[in-house]
């Protein structure tokens, strides 16, 4: 029986697999209006009426701006080797144009010396969906220029930082800044043009190019520059050829689109032909393939849940159960005759399907598809309702569980051959959930929303465990 399915198992990872946790700028930081930082798209969106539940927004989120060094000390007490967060892009330069305030950067060097301090090697993200509202209001992702913008944050990020952290991505998850916030809606900026969204997806694709280059001319030869993509476990729901195409469409939008010019420099054909009545693709201009084809020195990988689709009566009107919030929009571009499934199996709070053969799969195709490249998982974890119990402690074994099937998976997949170098759990701590505001709790510490008080659940004590030792431990063992 493999890993994976076995909660016995003894899983031993290699010595020098990286054991880590993640975060986001907007998620957790607060202090939206301190130290020169301006609007991004999401303090925009989220203090729009209707666009968040319950009218949530990251104005304090959970204070770590000003509660870093005690989050790094409970990263440390938990024993994690790595910290992956993102800076804020307005809080570095603000309105996206110009010098950089020292002020916000000062932030990030402090945060950074107070990992090395702890022996926490830092991941810096670039970019996680916090676009400076000026450039939005300028035309956002779908304008060229952005990616021209975001080349020159990078080159201040870089030079500020690039002689401590020798971990960098680009991009955090770009179909979710292009397709759920150009297309669907359901994220800042909140815009609905199916031609914009791949407008904006080109301008990912040619600000990560960008942006890789910029890093590498300010930074040390030995720093590593990699992108992280949600990338999708799409599977068919029968072996009809009509569903063997739907999955064909799907992973064109969702994997292609980005992997195709990252890693061999060009888009899908059939990309440009399901999307012609959208759009001729005019935006690529000459050399822009050659760009964005940068050589990588790593690529993450962000895995929740694996998608289930067939071909569908374009008239017919049922909801779209694609996980990713419901809206009157699409986000899959040119893509409506195709409908999305639940996947059976039991599910999260955010009703997505647990499956770590899902994640296994992912690692092995990208083994295939860029053979060499090692591979980190960036982001993967679970929401569950999370309440603190009368002893004072919070027992979330569904995450324990949910973890270890997954490490697993991660652990078969070395073992299979792939270049696995490490892991990320999503997230560090409970924090705002983009559109889903303070309700989703994908954390491995809780914070209590009143008091800010944080209390490491017994997920995180037992991820604590695996990453001290490199072996998993039982599930029951929390």
């Amino acid at each position: 029986m493999p890993d994976s399915e076995n909660p016995a198992t003894t899983v031993t990872f290699p010595p020098a697999f990286l054991w880590g946790a993640a975060t986001s700028a907007y998620q957790i930081e607060g202090a939206v209006r301190e130290d020169g930082r301006t609007p991004s798209i999401w303090d925009t969106f989220s203090h729009t009426p209707g666009k968040t539940v319950g009218g949530d927004h990251g104005d304090i989120a959970v204070d770590h701006y000003h509660r870093y060094r005690d989050d790094v000390a409970l990263m440390a007490e938990l024993g994690l080797g790595a910290y992956r967060f993102s800076m804020s892009w307005s809080r570095v330069q603000p309105t996206g144009r110009g010098p950089a305030v020292q002020k916000g950067l000062d932030f990030y060097r402090r945060l950074v010396d107070e990992l090395l301090a702890k022996n926490i090697k830092p991941a810096i993200t670039l970019y996680h969906w916090d676009l400076p509202q000026e450039l939005e209001d300028a035309g956002g992702w779908p304008e060229r220029d952005t990616a021209y913008r975001f080349a020159e944050y990078a080159q201040i990020a870089g030079e500020a930082l690039g002689d401590r952290v020798e971990q960098w991505i680009t991009l955090n998850e770009p179909w979710c800044s292009a397709f759920l916030g150009y297309a669907s809606g359901v994220h800042a900026p909140g815009r609905t043009d199916p031609a914009a969204s791949l407008r904006a997806a080109h301008h990912l694709n040619l600000a990560h190019g960008l942006g890789a280059s910029a890093l590498r001319s300010v930074m040390p030869a030995r720093n590593t520059v990699a992108v992280s993509l949600n990338s999708s476990v799409v599977r068919p729901l029968s072996q009809d050829p009509a569903d063997l195409e739907a999955v064909r469409r799907i992973d064109d939008l969702a994997n292609g689109v980005f992997h195709g010019p990252m890693l061999h420099g060009a888009y899908p054909q059939s990309l440009y032909v399901a999307t012609a009545g959208l759009t001729d693709w005019g935006f690529v201009l000459d050399g822009d393939l050659e760009l964005i084809n940068q050589p990588l020195d790593a690529l993450g990988l962000n895995y929740y849940t694996p998608s289930l689709v067939s071909a569908a009566d374009v008239s017919a009107k049922a909801p779209r159960a694609d996980g990713h919030g419901a809206s009157d929009h699409s986000p899959w571009p040119a893509a409506d005759d195709v409908a999305f499934h639940q996947t059976p199996g039991d599910r999260t709070e955010m009703g997505w399907t647990i499956d770590p053969t899902g994640l296994h799969e992912l690692i092995m195709r990208y083994t295939r598809e860029a053979p060499g490249l090692p591979l980190y998982i960036t982001e993967n974890g679970a929401a569950y309702d999370d309440k603190i119990d009368s002893d004072g402690r919070v027992h979330d074994p569904e995450r324990v569980a949910y973890l270890h099937g997954h490490l697993s998976a991660v652990r078969r997949a070395i073992a299979d051959g792939a270049d696995v170098r490490g892991y990320y759990l999503w997230s560090l701590m409970d924090n705002f959930e983009w559109a889903y505001g303070y309700g989703k709790r994908f954390g491995a510490v809780y914070v209590d929303y009143a008091t800010l008080e944080r209390t490491p659940k017994t997920s995180a004590r037992w991820y604590g465990r695996a990453a001290r030792t490199g072996t998993l431990p039982e599930v029951e063992a929390v």
